[in-house]
């Protein structure tokens, strides 16, 4: 995953495998994990991602309510079961203030009759509210308070200062529409150009809940459409985005003021529940909150007033009506991503519970589903990985010893948080009760919200984890140098433990996770962090020119694939997870030659050792993917789709030539001089 930054809001979610020693085929008391998916009609040399998981991909389509489908939900499919018997439990058999909380909120969000006799009563307070605004002044104080709830206008939240890690800093970053990305604004692709066209229409259709007639409704929905592309268009673009050094504006608030006068952010910050410590912020992208300044200004209030409306019914949608959250769906889940129908119930209440109170669960989840022993194993996989990266760094041919040294010092500092945290969030103020489904989701927002508030002004709590220990899922955090873990990133659905050989546990933990993050340290974002997380050159100027200019080659290899249609991957956009992936399979190999199964050589359901780890890595990726989704995931998100994040790194990968005998001619060869030689 990409760096996870903790913003002023609900926790966020999350993924992976396990390990042991080799087997024999006779030890398997069940199919294999790795042959099982193979499509023996492809030519591993011509398209491996194809040949590794082409088998499973032609025999499992995707499901009507998701829009690509593969390991993640696989997996995901597992932990719903095992989360829903937990809750299940807990509502037969409440112990303790969390199994109370969490029969609580199951039995509210279960409760459709309630949620649907209630429609959009759970806004009408908000919604008078923003009827009740007469000047830009309220307007602006309405919104300071309301984007707690809907993140109207932009997007401030509570994080460590990238130049000072031991410091929380109040953040400001662009923010405030209500499709996901800029470029959906304006690309002219056929794709972007239908979901463009009807998003004016979806707006009206959801402030027509709020009791808008269909004409004013219409008009509405035209004019917020015409002020969310003003504030698109200065907003930066997904690869300008990482840039650590460009979106990084310290500056006193008064400052603000006067870049973008028209909205007192003092005043802003108070209605945040700010009193203190907020005197500086940081701003990610200066010129988007002039643009916003100026759209206070030039924009009727009535527009503003409708638009902080739609944005309070688009953040809520999912948390009411079956109507409401049915209208929602049919825009950004059927149109956008290609999902032909809902998930049900039960599975879109679990997603919700696990970003209000993730944590919670995750103590019950551990308890009996990842002990001691399990958080051990991959504990001493991380050094496994570690100590690869360790010896690749020393026999750099391009890197000056200066940096070098500076580079393994960073290297040893990298704290690694596995399974589940050592202390655990204390959610006992989080009111969490016998009350509606909107009541509870509002509470754990509010609860959060105030959490996030705590930190200014107090020590970095740097034990504290961003993902829940069922989430399958991992991150590294540049301002901690650290890797997290959780324990659902530790799972290969059907199989125990025991039954996973090292080859699949060096390619499918060691490569597309541990070494994965391990090597977002070093990519081209984390690498400008220092070992104590701050944000800070270590590197002489001729190794940054040496590193961008191989780099600039892994850039230019991911340009040239095309995902969809006429839709290319972003080299830029895509460049640290690129590398990443690159780097995982790279420390992963070095660490798996040094175990006793790659020593021994003895083949495994027909495939030796090296081959079994490459088909480790690319269970990894096992999924397939809808075309909506497809052309969406290229403008919004800075990973390579599934297939490319398998052919693009191992095409780079000498041993993968040697182990599949890879020629000219071949669809995964490049030649030497066009191979990505970075870590």
């Amino acid at each position: 995953m990409k760096y996870l930054f903790t913003g002023i809001g609900m926790a966020s979610m999350a993924c992976f495998v396990a390990c042991n020693q080799g087997h024999t085929d006779s030890q398997a008391s069940s199919p294999d994990a790795l042959s099982v998916n193979v499509d023996s009609t492809v030519n591993p040399a011509n398209d491996f991602f194809d040949y590794a998981n082409g088998g499973w991909i032609k025999r499992n389509p995707i499901p009507p309510e998701y829009s690509a489908w593969g390991i993640g939900n696989l997996v995901q499919e597992e932990l719903y079961k095992r989360l829903r018997t937990i809750n299940e439990h807990a509502v037969e058999k409440p112990t303790d203030d969390i199994s109370k909380k969490i029969a609580a909120f199951w039995k509210s969000g279960m409760d459709s009759a309630a949620i649907n006799a209630a429609g959009i009563k759970p806004l009408e307070a908000d919604l008078k509210a923003i009827d009740a605004v007469t000047n830009t002044q309220e307007l602006v104080a309405l919104a300071a308070a309301q984007n707690v709830i809907s993140g109207a206008m932009c997007s401030p939240y509570i994080g460590q200062d990238a130049k000072n890690s031991e410091v929380m800093a109040l953040q400001f970053y662009q923010g405030g529409l209500g499709l996901p990305d800029r470029d959906y604004y304006f690309n002219t692709d056929a794709r972007t150009t239908k979901i463009r066209e009807a998003y004016p229409a979806h707006i009206a259709r959801m402030l027509q809940f709020t009791g808008m007639d269909s004409s004013a409704a219409k008009a509405a929905a035209s004019n917020i459409f015409k002020l969310e592309t003003l504030l698109a268009k200065s907003s930066r673009k997904l690869e300008a985005l990482r840039d650590p050094e460009a979106n990084y504006h310290k500056m006193p608030v008064t400052e603000l003021n006067k870049i973008a006068g028209n909205i007192d952010w003092s005043n802003f910050i108070r209605q945040q529940g700010i009193t203190a410590h907020a005197d500086t912020i940081i701003v990610g992208q200066p010129e988007f909150y002039t643009a916003l300044s100026n759209a206070i200004k030039s924009q009727p209030l009535e527009t503003w007033k409708n638009y902080l409306k739609w944005q309070l019914i688009a953040s809520s949608a999912q948390g009411l009506s079956d109507e409401i959250a049915t209208a929602d769906f049919e825009f950004y889940g059927k149109l956008m991503k290609g999902q032909e129908k809902q998930k049900p119930r039960w599975k879109r209440v679990l997603e919700t519970e696990e970003g209000a109170m993730g944590e919670a669960l995750g103590q019950l989840f551990v308890k009996e589903f990842f002990n001691a022993t399990a958080k051990k194993r991959y504990e001493t996989l991380v050094e496994d990985i570690r100590a690869a990266l360790k010896v690749r760094i020393e026999n750099l041919t391009w890197m000056s010893d200066s940096t070098k040294q500076k580079a393994l010092y960073k290297l040893s500092k990298i704290t690694k948080k596995v399974g589940y945290p050592d202390k655990w969030k204390d959610f006992s103020a989080m009111e969490i009760k016998e009350q509606s489904y909107a009541a509870n989701i509002a509470a754990a927002r509010k609860w959060w919200h105030h959490y996030q508030l705590n930190k200014l002004g107090k020590p970095v709590d740097r034990n504290e984890w961003d993902m829940t220990p069922q989430t399958y899922n991992a991150y590294y955090n540049p301002s901690n140098n650290e890797i997290v873990l959780p324990a659902g990133i530790f799972t290969v659905p059907g199989k125990r433990d025991e039954e996973l050989d090292d080859a699949l546990v060096y390619g499918y933990a060691g490569a597309s996770t541990i070494g994965h993050e391990i090597t977002h340290g070093f990519d081209d974002e984390g690498r400008q962090f220092d070992a104590a997380g701050n944000l800070k050159s270590w590197w002489t100027k001729d190794d940054e020119a040496k590193f961008n200019q191989r780099a600039a080659v892994m850039i230019k290899q991911f340009d040239g694939y095309v995902v969809v249609d006429s839709l290319h991957i972003n080299g830029k956009a895509t460049l640290g997870e690129n590398i990443a992936d690159l780097g995982g399979i790279l420390l992963g190999w070095d660490a798996f030659q040094k175990t006793e199964q790659f020593k021994k050589g003895a083949p495994i359901a027909g495939y030796t050792p090296a081959q079994r780890y490459f088909m480790g890595y690319s269970l990894g990726w096992l999924s397939h993917t809808k075309k909506e989704d497809l052309a969406r995931r290229v403008l919004v998100d800075v990973h390579s789709p599934a297939k490319f994040r398998v052919n693009g790194p191992f095409s780079d990968v000498d041993a993968f030539y040697q182990t599949y005998n890879v020629k000219e001619g071949n669809g995964m060869w490049r030649p030497d001089s066009l191979r990505v030689r970075i870590w």
